[in-house]
């Protein structure tokens, strides 16, 4: 299920964090094929690489936030995306779910949990149950 043909995008504001993502992502086997702390970078890197996942961030540097990139990510190239946030307000959860997530992460993330997430993601994207 998961390969190394399994890219994955990060995308978060604080680069310790996305960093620590993707060293976590590649300890489980896949390629990070970039990370992004804008919405606008986040949306190039979706259509250079085109990656299997995209982990976004609620909170974004710029004008738009990840809600409004995974929106756009969505709609240009039907790539899935997984949230990771910190923020558990209602409205928040609530403009997230409107996005159709591929799934929620609350921070702080345990990589058994990520792992399961994408796990879960990449096995409904091959058509299994």
């Amino acid at each position: 299920m998961m390969d190394d043909r399994t890219c994955v995008l990060v995308v978060d504001d604080e680069q310790l964090i996305a960093l620590g993502l993707a060293v976590t992502l590649r300890d489980m086997g896949l390629q990070v094929c970039g990370t992004a702390a804008t919405a606008a970078k986040a949306i190039e890197l979706t259509q250079t690489h085109r990656p299997s996942i995209v982990l976004m961030d609620v909170r974004l540097k710029g004008p738009a936030d990840g809600v409004e990139a995974a929106t756009e990510i969505h709609r240009l190239f039907g790539t899935p995306v997984i949230f990771i946030t910190g923020s558990r307000e209602p409205e928040t959860v609530e403009r997230i779910r409107q996005d159709h997530p591929a799934g929620i992460l609350f921070k702080p993330i345990l990589p058994v949990n990520l792992k399961a997430e994408i796990e879960r993601v990449l096995s409904r994207q091959a058509g299994r149950p």
